[in-house]
């Protein structure tokens, strides 16, 4: 009687068990890194509204801070993670280039005056001949100061860039020995208190060039759409949140300021040189527009001339960069796409 009691009981703990295992939802972990573009993503998690969403599509997604941004990117190229929050040319360069095939799910906004170069000794661009250069090298900073020198008629090989740790630009910029820095904010802002401190570029000047994106593994993205789905969703809910002067909006906007370290102004600030895609509706026009094929070879082209792509690779177009306006490089080797499957979905209510 009791070896049967002790089967039965077993027997129930089996079925709960394959029961619970049947119903587990599939779980999904992304990582993102400090920057007015991408808090949204934080506050949408803390705030209850990724779960909402998640929850719809019967799924959990889980947002991880990871403090390091390349370490971010790196660990997702090497699958710790489904997705990531990274720039254009960091898509490109990383992950990409590193034969992971990656989709940019959402354009989130391009920077707007969020880069800068700042100067105390040039009065122009073109005045920049001949002096050193102070940078994070290889960076989205490098890639603005090309394009800046580009339109003043010059090239890299007009001036000397000096390779420089983020954390160090500010305090350089307060020597002598340094006059000219290339950096992003909150750096970009700090920098700009030095007394004679002079802004000759920013990246509000090549608009739509430099990106900030959410970038989900492709094949995970093909197997579960639903993903897709839901964070495009909590996205531009978590937009529409924090849009205005409303209480609401602003206490949005406070966390975010809070969680980077600042507050609601210098947040504001922020996000005043940050073009947010604020509704489906530019996000999609942006994504669709030729614009983006046009940048994205500017961008491969610059990753290439500077080593980027790998020591491999034969050209510029060795990466096949897909967008809705048609694939710039190799068909054959597609490995970022831009979408605007989901983002059209969000624009036409069907989510």
């Amino acid at each position: 009687m009791l070896k049967a009691c002790h089967k039965g009981i077993l027997l129930a703990a089996l079925v709960l068990f394959s029961a619970t295992a049947a119903a587990a939802k599939p779980a999904f972990k992304l990582c993102w890194s400090i920057y007015a573009g991408w808090m949204p993503w934080d506050y949408a998690q803390q705030s209850g509204i990724i779960k909402k969403w998640a929850d719809k599509y019967d799924i959990d997604i889980q947002f991880v801070q990871v403090n390091d941004y390349i370490e971010s990117v790196n660990q997702y190229t090497a699958g710790g993670f489904d997705g990531c929050t990274m720039t254009n040319m960091d898509a490109l360069t990383l992950p990409a280039s590193g034969g992971v095939d990656s989709t940019a799910l959402i354009i989130g906004d391009y920077s707007n005056g969020n880069d800068g170069i700042l100067t105390k000794s040039a009065d122009s661009v073109a005045a920049l001949k001949g002096q050193p250069v102070n940078l994070v090298e290889l960076s989205v900073s490098h890639y603005l100061l090309a394009r800046a020198l580009e339109t003043a008629g010059l090239s890299e090989k007009d001036i000397k860039v000096v390779n420089t740790a983020d954390a160090d630009l500010v305090s350089a910029f307060t020597t002598p020995d340094v006059k000219t820095i290339v950096t992003w904010n909150p750096l970009l802002a700090e920098a700009q208190k030095q007394p004679g401190a002079k802004t000759l570029f920013t990246s509000a000047q090549i608009p739509g060039e430099i990106l900030d994106l959410l970038v989900v593994n492709t094949a995970t993205l093909k197997k579960h759409p639903e993903l897709g789905k839901a964070l495009t969703g909590a996205w531009f809910e978590t937009l529409q949140t924090m849009q205005g002067d409303s209480e609401t909006a602003k206490a949005a906007r406070t966390r975010m300021g809070e969680a980077a370290g600042t507050n609601l102004a210098g947040f504001d600030a922020q996000l005043a040189a940050t073009h947010l895609f604020t509704t489906p509706q530019l996000a999609l026009a942006f994504t669709s527009s030729p614009q983006l094929k046009t940048t994205m070879q500017k961008v491969a082209e610059f990753s290439f001339n500077h080593g980027l792509l790998g020591e491999a690779a034969p050209s510029a177009d060795v990466v096949g960069i897909e967008t809705p306006a048609g694939v710039w490089g190799d068909s054959q080797n597609v490995k970022l796409r831009f979408s605007d499957e989901f983002v059209r979905l969000a624009a036409n209510n069907q989510l």
